[in-house]
C-alpha cells in the first residue's frame, strides 16, 4: 500500500513554537504530528466503541427491565479500584 499525504496545516506561530519545544531528541515535527494524528484517531475509535457499548447496554436494560442503582455500581467499582491483582487493598 502506498503512503498518502495529509493536507498541510496552517497554525499560529505560537502553536508551532510550542510543538517544537516539546519534541524529543531526534523527533521531527512531522513525526510528532503523525503520532498525534494516530493517537487522536485511536482515541476517537475508542470513544465510538464506548458509546456503542453504552447504547447497547441501555437497550438491553430496556429489553430485560434489569437495572442497577448507580450507588451500587459505584461502590463495586470503588472496591475494584482499591484492590491490587493479589486482592490486597492498595495504599
Amino acid at each position: 500500500m502506498k503512503s498518502a499525504s495529509i493536507p498541510s496545516l496552517r497554525v499560529d506561530p505560537e502553536l508551532r513554537q510550542a510543538a517544537e519545544a516539546v519534541l524529543r531528541e531526534g523527533e521531527s515535527l512531522s513525526s510528532f504530528m503523525e503520532q498525534s494524528l494516530r493517537d487522536q484517531v485511536t482515541r476517537r475509535q475508542l470513544q465510538h466503541e464506548f458509546l456503542a457499548r453504552g447504547l447497547a447496554s441501555r437497550d438491553e436494560a430496556r429489553r430485560t427491565g434489569e437495572y442497577f442503582e448507580a450507588a451500587s455500581v459505584h461502590a463495586e467499582l470503588r472496591g475494584m479500584l482499591t484492590k491490587s491483582p493479589s486482592g490486597k487493598a492498595k495504599r
